[in-house]
């Protein structure tokens, strides 16, 4: 089976290669003809699970689009063919990168991913452009979180661009998961604040409820309890926060953490509340420290009073010991 489709990815090169010559009686390649040549050899060579020759014929598809768009623009005619032309060009790209994505190549199927995804953005189609660029984002999320951090956030400008908030808002939140997963927590706090907002925006105001509380494990693990507690005073502007569960467990946080409370800090982090949220953000309240050493003040005022008694005990028992006089 894979040996007949790789023959008929053969005959297909060969047919496009016979498309693209020019004689004596024919002055222009025909490349529309070619490209869907080589778009057939791409398919048998994909189905043949020959990833590279898959790739290479994509690449040579896009080429020759990329050669008729040039010529239809010379074209007044042909100029409804455009779009059309343009689609099938970015279209090659994509799927050149794809093959390589089966190759694991990842960075370059990424690079030419997003090529055309920039491509479909600069010729009208912006939701098929952030599509693209989701799905480059996936591909690398495990190799470079840092690339796909870049890609999710492209992503969400294209959809804010185009007013779809609620997908726009979702792409954020994978890239603030992987900017708190890689700890680039000043980053993450920008991130997070981006989304609170257009959550606001949307009026989806109990996920801005999980959004301050994300927002305030971030800064605890900045060292920046003001900007935590300056979170969760900015939201008692929200509709229904003040006096909500979530706001109730970060005024408990804050004081505990504010008194190096290392016991209210962990119950906090350790409640239903915080611990069903995003993994990301579960581990931060887990992992969370007081400054200090997370030694109770309280505890220490015990221990005083408690060296105080023992204090006392001493000098009664001295008291005792000599109360007959001297002998």
């Amino acid at each position: 089976m894979a040996a007949q489709k790789i023959n008929e990815g053969l005959e297909h090169l060969a047919k496009a290669e016979k498309y693209l010559k020019t004689g004596f009686l024919k002055w222009k390649p025909d490349y529309d003809s070619a490209a869907s040549e080589y778009g057939k050899a791409a398919l048998a060579f994909k189905n043949a699970k020959q990833f590279e020759q898959a790739k290479d014929a994509c690449l040579r598809e896009a080429v020759a689009h990329e050669n008729n768009r040039a010529y239809i623009h010379s074209v007044f005619f042909m100029l409804p063919n455009l779009i059309q032309e343009i689609y099938s060009l970015c279209r090659a790209y994509e799927q050149a990168g794809m093959m390589l994505k089966e190759m694991q190549k990842l960075p370059q199927a990424v690079q030419l991913i997003e090529k055309a995804s920039m491509m479909y953005l600069e010729n009208g189609t912006p939701d098929t452009a952030a599509m693209a660029l989701e799905r480059a984002g996936k591909l690398i999320e495990n190799v470079d979180p840092e690339k796909a951090v870049q890609l999710y956030q492209q992503t969400a400008n294209v959809f804010e661009n185009e007013e779809r908030l609620r997908q726009a808002v979702e792409l954020l939140g994978k890239a603030s998961r992987l900017l708190v997963r890689g700890r680039r927590f000043d980053e993450a706090a920008l991130s997070i604040q981006k989304e609170k907002h257009i959550y606001r925006e949307i009026e989806n105001y109990p996920t801005c409820f999980k959004k301050t509380i994300a927002q305030v494990l971030v800064h605890l693990h900045r060292n920046d309890y003001v900007a935590a507690e300056r979170c969760v005073r900015e939201s008692y502007s929200i509709p229904g926060f003040n006096g909500s569960e979530d706001c109730a467990a970060l005024e408990q946080l804050l004081e505990g953490y504010d008194q190096q409370d290392q016991d209210q800090v962990s119950e906090v982090c350790n409640s239903p509340l915080f611990k069903y949220m995003d993994n990301d953000y579960a581990k931060l309240g887990l992992s969370l420290v007081v400054p200090g050493g997370g030694i109770k003040k309280k505890a220490t005022v015990t221990s005083q009073a408690n060296a105080e008694g023992t204090t006392a005990t001493a000098t009664e028992e001295d008291e005792d010991e000599y109360a007959g006089g001297l002998c």
